[in-house]
């Protein structure tokens, strides 16, 4: 799987697994599901996103959109 792929799968799964303690847990999880929606704005604007830096560190082979 590519760098592309995993970041995209992250913010994914954060996401929906925030919405699931939302419902069940608490709104306040909610602000979680906002941070991760403003860490991928900010990434599309800037090109800089904190998860890219561990994944290469963690030899996750480059996609198209993370060089």
């Amino acid at each position: 799987m590519t760098l592309d792929r995993m970041v995209f799968a992250f913010a994914g799964s954060f996401i929906l697994i925030s919405l699931a303690l939302a419902h069940w847990v608490s709104p306040w999880w909610l602000l979680f599901t906002a941070f991760v929606g403003a860490n991928m704005l900010q990434t599309a604007f800037t090109g800089f996103c904190p998860l890219v830096i561990i994944l290469k560190k963690l030899g996750v082979k480059p996609g198209q959109a993370f060089n």
